[in-house]
């Protein structure tokens, strides 16, 4: 079944050291998601989404606006961070590893996002949710994004791990979720 994954009840943030010494947590605002969801045989299902890079908010306008430059995202040449999964494994009750393809900065690389079923339940308007959660740590030179500034007193201003967690909730395409009403009807 095809779920599409609700923005409105969903989130993509991240978090960086910053100093080497504080955490500075943002997120992604604007993006959009597909679940191939297979309930029969979990391994087989895919994901697929995209984050819109202008919609970062790390809440600072300055740091935002300096983020989305050519110095890390080159928000105007690659507008889009995306995700495709290429497999499912160790799967463990509700727990399971997410593989695929993460893109950011014009950069493919294999990524691992640790991840759990949260739970399934019915909307008032009797279309089926599901929930999952995911998180993953990736270095972000790996992905061309190497700015950075020397501190007096040793080290960096901006870390190398970034830290992405993942909160979605997803719910059936809608002619998927008008095929269910019409047959709960018949």
């Amino acid at each position: 079944m095809i779920l599409n994954i609700d923005s409105s009840h969903s989130s993509i943030g991240f978090s960086v050291k910053h100093m080497m010494i504080t955490t500075v947590r943002g997120s992604f605002n604007e993006f959009s998601g597909t679940i191939n969801l297979d309930e029969q045989n979990f391994e087989n299902s895919t994901v697929e989404a995209t984050a819109q890079v202008a919609s970062l908010d790390s809440r600072d306008a300055k740091r935002d606006e300096h983020l989305r430059s050519s110095e890390f995202f080159a928000a105007s040449e690659y507008p889009t961070l995306t995700f495709r999964s290429t497999r499912i494994a160790n799967v463990k009750s509700d727990s399971f590893d997410l593989v695929g393809d993460l893109t950011i900065h014009g950069v493919s690389k294999e990524v691992t996002f640790k991840a759990t079923r949260e739970g399934a339940g019915v909307s008032p308007w009797g279309v089926k949710v599901y929930a999952f959660s995911a998180e993953a740590k990736i270095n972000r030179k790996d992905f061309g994004l190497s700015w950075n500034v020397a501190l007096e007193a040793g080290g960096v201003l901006v870390g190398e791990d970034v830290k992405i967690v993942l909160d979605i909730e997803a719910a059936m395409a809608p002619a998927n979720a008008e095929a269910k009403q019409e047959a709960a009807a018949a």
